[in-house]
Parts: structure tokens; C-alpha cells; sequence
């Protein structure tokens, strides 16, 4: 169960770093890196859910510039609002 545990997380960090743009994956990837060594598997399956989204949705959300669908809201989403785990490079 361990590997899939894994391999399933692997899986989630390869997708919320390789978004697109950068700006998404240091917002996407970034929250996943500050926040999948804690989750479990409902954590991580609404990290996949999210993850089907739109870049430009999420990031909006993410921002508090537009409303998420009613799935998304909740404890995740307001620790994806505080921007806290973005790292900026100097």
C-alpha cells in the first residue's frame, strides 16, 4: 500500500509542477510541495480534482478573484488563499 501511497504522490507533484506557465507551477506545485506530506488520500483526491481545473481558474481562487465551485471550498482552499507557501526567487 506504501508504494502506491508514493507513487500516487509522485504522480500529483509531477502534475501541479508541469502546469504550463511558471506563475502556475510555483502557485499549483508550490502548494502541493508545502502541503502533500501531510495529506491523506481525501486531501490528495481533491488535489487531483483540483488539478483538472483550469490554471487560470485555480490561480483566480487561489487569489480570492473568483468563486469556486462549491466542491472546492473548504479547509484546503483557505490554506491555498493564505499564498504563504509560494517561494518568490530573489
Amino acid at each position: 500500500m506504501l508504494d502506491d501511497i508514493d507513487l500516487w504522490k509522485r504522480r500529483i507533484r509531477w502534475r501541479a509542477h508541469h502546469r504550463g506557465t511558471k506563475e502556475a507551477d510555483l502557485m499549483i506545485g508550490g502548494f502541493c510541495e508545502a502541503h502533500i506530506d501531510t495529506w491523506g488520500p481525501d486531501e490528495m483526491s481533491w488535489f487531483e480534482a483540483l488539478l483538472e481545473e483550469q490554471d487560470v481558474d485555480i490561480m483566480a481562487w487561489a487569489m480570492g478573484r473568483g468563486d469556486p465551485p462549491e466542491k472546492f471550498r473548504g479547509a484546503l482552499l483557505e490554506a491555498m488563499l493564505k499564498l504563504d507557501y509560494v517561494k518568490v526567487a530573489k
